[in-house]
């Protein structure tokens, strides 16, 4: 009879590897003259995240949690952080300021095998070790999404092309505001509950007041009329703020639009289509507020969203907005199904108990909710700044999940977040009136 523990050990390294592939496929869809390419000004170069997810796990795992000594500290260093620089400030290096592919891939392959062997033969007998590799995974599984929309941004030449499934909605969409009764939203996670980040916890109750919320996601038709309107050229639906920043950086419609001639296009992840208008919009937080201001609306609050999404008539709650099933492919898009959008109303199946569509996967959704600490927050003490680097005040919570979104990262206490004026991720929005 295998252990609990030794059975937990087995979940977890077989999670792990899973995850390994995740973000090996997406490196094995740019070509390899393309690897030190910038697709966003803001991040690093591709080159940085081959070995940026080794030497987080070195660094969380080998040197933290097992106490190995290091094969290579320049490498350590040099991969150990992202960036998200918040000032307009963009990095400068250049290619060949960067180590040779075949250096980091060894370094990869060498960081791999050696926690593999040491791994296979831990405990786990205490929560510790759970707890770690549980964030070795995530990390990595995050990354798996914002290496997607990264790579989205890189010219088509520059990626080894892959096709989505068709998929088809059945009936026309029918667009409405939809009524939620007040009542409560749980946010957060009870500590040693399971797992979960920093920011997830302490689980707490807010009692949600009676509002409307659209049943759909915002689509590329209806943001289409608010540009076809005018709306980025009206600085009254803008913050002072946003304002100047699509004036100085000349934003006059969605980054993954474009326009050639008079016919609008779509950048997919491996084409080029036109603008499919029953697809959701993808857009910043800045233009997802100046679209709701010029319907007269607003964008929900995290705890609205909870509302809409978890919440029942009866005041129960649900762990997913279908029920308590574990999220399946008729639930939405997300999990690594799709590259690419589905057409809006294509998954009925997800429907909240409200009969609201959408809320998990698809595009995640913006909220007004500055990202900030629950009460009772604590950050990890192996990972301090993972969430409190980013209580600036210019950060926005972000709930639900993308078609990138790994299905463990869909529990209703997940969180991310991101700047206003970031417009690559896969996000979308909702409208409230409250």
């Amino acid at each position: 009879m295998i252990s609990t523990s030794a059975n937990k050990a087995q979940k977890l390294l077989a999670a792990l590897e899973r995850s390994r592939a995740a973000t090996d496929e997406l490196f094995r869809i740019v070509k390899p003259q393309a690897l030190y390419d910038r697709p966003i000004p803001e991040r690093h170069r591709i080159v940085f995240y081959i070995g940026h997810l080794e030497a987080f796990d070195w660094n969380l795992l080998g040197k933290f949690s097992l106490n190995l000594k290091s094969f290579h500290e320049g490498f350590d260093r040099l991969f150990a952080f992202g960036i998200d620089p918040v000032d307009g400030g963009l990095p400068s290096d250049q290619p060949s300021e960067w180590p040779r592919i075949p250096e980091v891939e060894a370094y990869r392959d060498k960081v791999r095998s050696t926690l593999d062997s040491v791994l296979a033969r831990a405990s786990f007998s205490g929560p510790s070790e759970s707890l770690l590799l549980n964030v070795a995974i995530e990390h990595r599984l995050m990354h798996a999404e914002t290496l997607a929309y990264m790579f989205h941004q890189l010219p088509l030449e520059h990626k080894f092309p892959q096709t989505d499934a068709p998929l088809s909605v059945l009936s026309k969409l029918q667009l409405r505001m939809v009524e939620i009764p007040a009542g409560p939203a749980t946010l957060g996670l009870t500590r040693n509950e399971t797992f979960g980040w920093d920011n997830e916890f302490e689980m707490h109750i807010v009692v949600v007041p009676a509002f409307a919320i659209e049943n759909h996601k915002v689509t590329n038709e209806q943001f289409f009329k608010f540009l076809e309107a005018g709306g980025y050229e009206e600085a009254r639906l803008w913050s002072k703020e946003n304002w100047d920043w699509i004036k100085q950086q000349e934003i006059r419609y969605p980054v993954f639009w474009t326009k050639r001639g008079s016919e609008w296009r779509y950048r997919t992840m491996f084409d080029e289509v036109p603008l499919p208008l029953d697809w959701p919009v993808y857009v910043s937080h800045a233009e997802a507020s100046a679209y709701a201001k010029w319907a007269g609306k607003a964008l929900p609050t995290e705890a609205q969203w909870h509302r809409a999404a978890l919440g029942t008539r009866e005041g129960r709650e649900r762990a997913y907005p279908w029920s308590a099933e574990a999220p399946a492919a008729r639930h939405g898009n997300f999990d690594f199904q799709r590259w690419d959008p589905a057409p809006v109303g294509a998954f009925p199946a997800g429907d909240s108990a409200f009969g609201v569509a959408e809320l998990v996967g698809n595009g995640w959704e913006w909220t007004s909710s500055i990202f900030e600490p629950f009460q009772g927050f604590e950050p990890f003490p192996f990972y301090p700044g993972y969430s409190a680097n980013f209580f600036d005040g210019k950060h926005y919570v972000m709930k639900g999940g993308s078609g990138r979104t790994a299905a463990c990262m869909l529990r209703r206490s997940f969180r991310t977040w991101f700047q206003g004026h970031y417009q690559y991720i896969y996000a979308g929005f909702r409208c409230v009136e409250n």
